[in-house]
């Protein structure tokens, strides 16, 4: 079933390392596209994840967070003994200043700025990565099963409005002999009006005259276009492929041979039944934009 360029997925997954949750929205674009706001730990994976998100999808804008929660294994506690040494000696040296007899504690030196610090332990790029490829393989999952719900309903819309094409098509084609018919009985009416009765219409002039006006009222192939068209849009619909901008040709050489079929018909009620369609068509090339 087609597939919609939208959707939200989200993934956690836990380790030695710590905890990394990731989190991918897509959008509407008209090609692949990537961007990443991640730790700078991951950054060197960014390639990875690329591949691994097209590799499942085919369009869209992926934006991809991800989140890490280092566990206490991946830290370690950092002392900057020659600051905390000249914060001690400075310290001293006040204290004999305003002659005050206060020891000086350990713990008011590991208080004082930049005394300890906790840092990230140094993680390679495959211990990193066999945290961060299964929390991302189930955000993606989660992405691309909203992605088919969505197609779903937007396939169903998309086959109603087909219907209503078709609809159009199986009307033209009725119609079309009635015109030529129509402007038959118009054409005998007018010359029988301005020719006196000693001058009858000639049968095979008036014959040829509709025969003109039939082959450049003539919207056969039109139609039949316009039919194979629906059809391939109705099967590309089916399919598990990537056919947005498979369907958005379509529904441009559809609106091709509605725009023909409204020139050559040379009647009222055609002209307003193909002004409605092509409000439909316009509904239609708005909803392909939406699909992968």
């Amino acid at each position: 079933m087609a597939r919609s360029m939208t959707g939200f997925g989200r993934g956690e997954a836990s380790g030695e390392a710590g905890r990394v949750t990731v989190e991918v929205k897509a959008v509407n674009h008209r090609f692949s596209e990537v961007v990443f706001r991640m730790p700078r730990q991951f950054s060197a994976l960014e390639d990875r994840v690329r591949r691994l998100i097209q590799g499942r999808t085919a369009r869209g804008r992926f934006e991809v967070y991800v989140a890490w929660e280092p566990s206490a294994e991946a830290r370690a506690v950092k002392v900057d003994k020659d600051l905390a040494l000249a914060y001690y000696n400075a310290l001293r040296q006040l204290a004999e200043e305003i002659g005050s007899n206060q020891e000086l504690s350990l713990d008011t030196l590991a208080r004082l700025p930049e005394v300890l610090s906790v840092q990230e332990g140094e993680l390679s790029d495959d211990e990193i990565w066999a945290l961060l490829e299964p929390a991302l393989t189930q955000a993606m999952a989660g992405l691309i099963a909203m992605r088919e719900r969505e197609g779903a309903a937007l396939a169903a819309d998309l086959a109603g409005r087909l219907d209503r094409l078709e609809a159009f098509r199986a009307a033209a084609a009725a119609r079309a002999p009635q015109v030529v018919e129509e402007y038959r009985q118009r054409l005998t009416r007018r010359l029988e009006e301005l020719l006196p009765p000693t001058n009858p219409v000639d049968p095979q002039r008036l014959a040829q005259e509709v025969a003109l006006f039939a082959d450049r009222a003539d919207i056969t192939e039109e139609l039949q276009r316009l039919a194979s068209h629906i059809d391939q849009f109705r099967r590309a619909l089916e399919t598990d492929d990537a056919v947005g901008r498979k369907l958005d040709f379509l529904v441009q050489e559809m609106g091709r041979e509605v725009n023909t079929i409204g020139s050559k018909a040379n009647d009222a009620d055609l002209a307003a039944a193909v002004v409605a369609v092509k409000s439909e068509l316009e509904k239609i090339r708005e909803q392909v934009q939406n699909l992968e």
